[in-house]
């Protein structure tokens, strides 16, 4: 059971961020024609690792940056919708999804005292490089998305470098 006090200090910092919120006058579209898929680990700051700011790319994040059938609806909608003409798929070192099976994850979720989650995919590979050119091509060649230009990364958590990899 959650009580009010679970959320009090994001909710006192909002009151903070609110008190100074100048991105009101930004556009829903992508200033930069950009779509970043990445994943959801909190040491990636996406916007800051490219040099853009607010309002520049249109983020998205799962575990292991990988291409679901979500993220291909959502770049559907910032192709046509939202101004996206490049999608960059950006994996990481450390990986969590990428360091061991699916087997193991679901084990480690048991482990912790979570469900049984078998009936689920957390889409794990032993093969990050190849898992990330498979993304890359499944965005190329989704029969709905227009002629956005899409290439595939791999961001180094030791040093904040980024490698293109397709």
């Amino acid at each position: 059971m959650s009580s009010q006090d679970d959320f009090a200090d994001v909710l006192n910092g909002n009151e903070i961020y609110a008190a100074g919120f100048r991105l009101s006058e930004l556009q829903a579209r992508a200033a930069k024609g950009l779509a970043v898929l990445t994943c959801m680990d909190s040491r990636i700051d996406p916007l800051g690792m490219l040099g853009l700011a607010p309002g520049d790319a249109k983020i998205l994040r799962n575990a292991g940056a990988r291409v679901t059938d979500d993220v291909l609806r959502t770049l559907v909608l910032a192709d046509y919708l939202l101004g996206v003409e490049r999608v960059m798929v950006i994996a990481h070192t450390d990986c969590r999804m990428a360091s061991g099976t699916e087997a193991d994850v679901h084990d480690d979720i048991r482990a912790a005292g979570g469900p049984d989650t078998r009936s689920m995919s957390f889409l794990t590979t032993r093969d990050q490089e190849g898992a990330l050119r498979d993304d890359v091509q499944r965005v190329r060649s989704y029969p709905y998305l227009g002629n956005v230009a899409v290439g595939g990364f791999l961001y180094d958590l030791a040093t904040g470098r980024l490698s293109r990899i397709v």
